[in-house]
C-alpha cells in the first residue's frame, strides 16, 4: 500500500492539522506495516501556483504549450496521485475556506484531459476511486450543535475532489484550537474518539 500525505499548515509539524493526520497515517501503518509513505510538504509555501502556460493549457486541448513550468510540476502532482492507494490531506482551516498552499495543490492536479474529461453530461474523473483522509485543524467550531462559523472547506473538498474520480472522501477534525489550552485537549479527544469508531467500523465490516 502506498500512502500520499499532503501537508498543508505552514506551522509544520507543530501544527494541530498534522498531529491529526499522523493519527490517521498510525493506523493505517498498524493494519499495513509495510506500506509506505509519501510525503508531499506545501505549506511552506514551495509550491507555486499554476503559470500562464498552465492556464492555456487547460483552456484549450490544440494550443501549443510547453512540458516545463507548471506543466512540469502537475504532471509530477499526478503522478504521485496515481501511484498512491490511500490520500491523507492534513490542512487547517484559513478563513472558514481551504488555505492558499492546498487550493495550488487543488490546481494542478485538477486537470483537463488528464484527470477529468468534460462530456456532454458534464465532468467526469479520470482517477481510479480510493480512501481520502481530511484531517482538519480550525481555530472555531464549525461542525455540530455548538459550530458559531460557516463551513465551506468541507463541501469544496468533497465536490473538487469527486470531480477527479475520488469519492471515498473522509473528514476528521480538531476544532476551537483558539479556546485555549483546555479547548484543544477537547478537540483532540472529540478527533481521537471519532478516529476510533471509524477504524473500528472498518475493520468489523473487513
Amino acid at each position: 500500500m502506498n500512502i500520499l500525505r499532503i501537508s498543508c499548515s505552514p506551522r509544520g509539524p507543530s501544527s494541530e492539522s498534522q498531529r491529526l493526520s499522523q493519527k490517521i497515517v498510525d493506523r493505517l501503518l498498524a493494519r499495513e506495516p509495510a506500506a509506505s509513505v509519501v510525503e508531499r510538504v506545501i505549506g511552506d509555501g514551495s509550491l507555486a501556483h499554476v503559470d500562464a502556460n498552465y492556464a492555456l493549457a487547460q483552456h484549450s486541448a490544440t494550443a501549443e504549450v510547453s512540458a516545463l513550468g507548471g506543466i512540469a510540476q502537475s504532471d509530477v502532482l499526478i503522478r504521485e496521485l496515481e501511484r498512491s492507494d490511500v490520500i491523507v490531506i492534513a490542512t487547517p482551516m484559513h478563513n472558514l475556506g481551504v488555505p492558499s498552499m492546498l487550493k495550488a495543490w487543488i490546481d494542478h492536479v485538477v486537470r483537463a484531459r488528464r484527470t477529468f474529461h468534460v462530456t456532454a453530461e458534464g465532468k467526469v474523473g479520470a482517477l481510479r476511486d480510493r480512501p481520502v483522509f481530511v484531517a482538519i485543524a480550525s481555530g472555531g467550531r464549525f461542525s455540530g450543535e455548538q459550530a458559531r462559523q460557516p463551513d465551506f472547506l468541507t463541501p469544496y473538498l468533497k465536490v473538487i475532489l469527486e470531480m477527479i474520480g475520488l469519492h471515498d472522501v473522509r473528514f476528521f477534525s480538531v476544532e476551537g484550537t483558539g479556546g485555549g489550552p483546555e479547548a484543544v485537549e477537547a478537540a483532540r479527544a472529540r478527533a481521537e474518539a471519532a478516529l476510533e469508531a471509524h477504524f473500528a467500523q472498518t475493520v468489523q465490516s473487513g
